[in-house]
């Protein structure tokens, strides 16, 4: 279709109530999009999300929110906080980005993904307002969010920010409790080319007197965090000060963990239903956010704490974390998309058994993917895909990549048919991953 019939189709949902479906085609056709098109959409700046919430009567301030950054680690940990309040009989509001196949997964409550019937009447009601500040599609995201958890008058909001922290939108709120995950390379054209200028962007969500918890300590970035923690008179908490791993396993079903609470000398045991070997260092922060959280006076016991880690898929309702979608060839799913996401995934790799490698492969054009596919085995089936979004590397690019690294591959642009090849090439004890991209693990069929 051309562009200006996509105008005027575009005019004619405007002048109409639009349905769902017209609704997130007006979205993504209207706004900028960062996951679609890259940096084009990207809006730094508070100023567009302050407008909006202010004609929306600043639902923000009108529930108790939890902040949540980080490079890796941020979505996990989310989800895992918000699995542990609901398990401790709290309505809790979740926010994340971005979504794999429908955008009200972006919002939550208790793992119920916004009605369509809400999505709807916000877009109705407020396209003008997103018009005239000219906002981006995850400010609309972000102040939708923000709208429905006060309407539903939430107990509990975990939010987690999109790019960076501090001119991310999400930085509006007044959290009761701030967490950091763990600082790595990722858009740094956008917040900085070393880890301290990094951190520096993530640590923009330290509030005056608002607890913040560190998940991973970092020589690079420690002093830079309890740098902005004293400006702010804030409370700061490093998790493997208080909680150490002693000894853990994985297996198909269950990431199993003893953890030592430094503090009580005890050891906790905890099955995390999220089996990837990089949710030990998630663990920690979100132990450490929980502790905080009792010490406040919430009624959030063990059993809650336990059934959390163990049932946050089916609470939450969170995909594409080491998720096995078949075990003979066993067959992954990993939405780790960076330099330090995908490392950790490749040593959760040489932890399961397995014969053969293949991977399925498709990126972002924005990242550095020769560097990411070093990586990789020299010695695994590369099976490389192109996502349909516009931000995706082009498949020739990926390929000529491919051979400059001497890689054994194939090519074909669907992702479901890259799967399918690489299933009828393995045998029943080799090992299949499909990531590289969020995008890549969006297309798969019956995620």
């Amino acid at each position: 279709m051309c562009k200006n019939n996509i105008f005027i189709l575009l005019q004619q949902f405007i002048l109409t109530k639009m349905n769902y479906e017209e609704s997130t085609l007006y979205l993504l056709q209207r706004l900028p999009m960062f996951q679609r098109v890259g940096a084009a959409a990207f809006k730094p700046g508070l100023e567009r999300i302050s407008l909006i919430c202010r004609e929306l009567d600043n639902p923000q301030d009108k529930f108790k929110s939890i902040h949540v950054a980080g490079t890796n680690g941020k979505g996990s940990s989310s989800h895992l906080l918000a699995a542990i309040l609901q398990e401790a009989g709290y309505q809790v509001g979740l926010t994340t980005s971005p979504h794999l196949k429908n955008f009200t997964e972006r919002i939550r409550l208790n793992g119920q993904e916004i009605p369509q019937n809400d999505f709807t009447y916000f877009v109705n009601t407020y396209k003008n307002l997103f018009e005239q500040v000219e906002a981006s599609f995850f400010e609309v995201m972000i102040a939708m969010a923000f709208w429905y958890f006060a309407k539903e008058k939430v107990d509990f909001a975990v939010i987690e920010t999109g790019l960076g922290g501090r001119l991310d939108a999400t930085n509006i709120i007044t959290p009761i409790l701030s967490l950091i995950t763990n600082i790595g390379y990722d858009h740094q054209s956008f917040l900085g080319n070393t880890l301290a200028e990094i951190a520096g962007e993530k640590a923009g969500i330290i509030k005056k007197n608002i607890p913040i918890v560190i998940s991973e300590k970092h020589p690079e970035t420690q002093a830079l965090f309890e740098q902005y923690a004293q400006i702010q008179k804030a409370p700061i908490y490093f998790a493997e000060d208080f909680y150490e791993i002693s000894n853990w396993k994985s297996n198909a079903y269950f990431l199993s963990m003893n953890v030592l609470d430094k503090k009580k000398q005890q050891n906790i045991h905890l099955q995390s239903v999220l089996k990837g070997s990089y949710q030990l260092k998630n663990a920690l922060g979100v132990l450490k956010s929980t502790d905080l959280l009792q010490t406040m006076g919430y009624d959030i016991t063990q059993k809650s704490i336990n059934e959390g880690f163990k049932e946050v898929i089916k609470l939450t309702h969170l995909k594409g974390r080491w998720q096995i979608l078949q075990t003979e060839p066993l067959l992954i799913a990993d939405t780790a998309h960076n330099l330090n996401g995908i490392m950790l995934v490749l040593e959760q790799i040489q932890q399961t058994p397995h014969e053969q490698l293949h991977f399925i492969l498709g990126f972002m054009k924005d990242k550095d993917v020769e560097k990411i596919l070093a990586l990789y085995p020299k010695n695994a089936f590369f099976y490389f895909c192109q996502p349909d979004v516009p931000r995706a590397m082009p498949l020739p690019e990926l390929t000529a990549i491919a051979r400059k690294l001497a890689l054994n591959y194939t090519a074909l642009a669907d992702t479901n048919q890259a799967i399918g090849k690489a299933l009828q090439n393995a045998q029943k004890n080799d090992l299949v991953l499909v990531g590289g991209s969020t995008f890549v693990v969006a297309e798969i069929k019956n995620l």
